[in-house]
């Protein structure tokens, strides 16, 4: 049984990658802000073959972060990480509002830099790992009304190249995720009856497969948008 670390895991992706996860009967280690919604989540996978345990936490706040650290680690060492919590707040970089870039790299970058730190000496000593950071297309390209957002996740995308650089050689492997827009709560009132965006199972598909090459391969990068374009 591995250990699979999943942060943001209550809803949308996170949700989506923690059951295609439990398929095989992994060990899920969930974290998410919001603790009622994570029991709601883990007890939902409790139905599969998973082993589930969960902790709430603000990976904002660092003490947080290394609380769930240590909670992770009461079960050994990390095979797989996904640093997937995050937060969209949109606005534009001459007229957001005071304090949205702070907020947008404590959530988006700082949680997924501090959280590896925690973890990644054990994987390290395991001699084996795979590392998956979110970021977004918002990482790759700029666009107006992207602001702090698109800031925080080029932010992400230079953790992630930087760790690659570092981790290769110790047998651990790192894949940045690149999503276009996917059906999560922040497009809820949107009407996907054309299926114009991407469910969050795409991107948890394409990260369990990532997941499965041998020791001698890594996909680096995966770049994935609507099949009609980027909104």
């Amino acid at each position: 049984m591995k250990n699979i670390v999943i942060t943001g895991a209550a809803r949308g992706m996170g949700k989506a990658i923690a059951e295609k996860f439990a398929l095989p009967g992994h060990r899920l280690i969930l974290c998410s802000k919001t603790e009622t919604r994570l029991a709601q989540t883990a007890e939902w996978l409790k139905q599969s073959k998973a082993e589930v345990h969960f902790f709430a936490a603000d990976l904002t706040v660092l003490k947080e972060v290394k609380a769930f650290a240590r909670f992770s680690l009461a079960w050994g060492a990390p095979f797989i990480l996904i640093n997937n919590a995050g937060t969209y707040v949109p606005g534009n970089c001459i007229d957001e509002p005071e304090g949205n870039l702070e907020f947008m790299l404590k959530t988006n970058l700082f949680s997924a830099y501090e959280l590896t730190r925690a973890l990644v000496a054990a994987m390290i000593e395991n001699k084996q790992g795979h590392i998956f950071n979110i970021s977004s297309i918002a990482g790759l390209q700029a666009y107006p009304g992207g602001g702090g957002y698109s800031i925080s996740k080029f932010a992400m995308r230079g953790f992630t190249e930087n760790l690659r650089q570092e981790l290769m050689n110790k047998n651990i492997k790192v894949t940045g995720v690149y999503p276009g827009a996917v059906f999560t709560d922040s497009w809820a009132c949107f009407d996907n009856s054309e299926n114009r965006i991407m469910l969050p199972a795409d991107i948890a598909d394409m990260i369990f497969a990532a997941s499965q090459l041998s020791p001698a391969a890594v996909v680096e990068d995966i770049i994935i948008r609507p099949q009609q374009g980027d909104l």
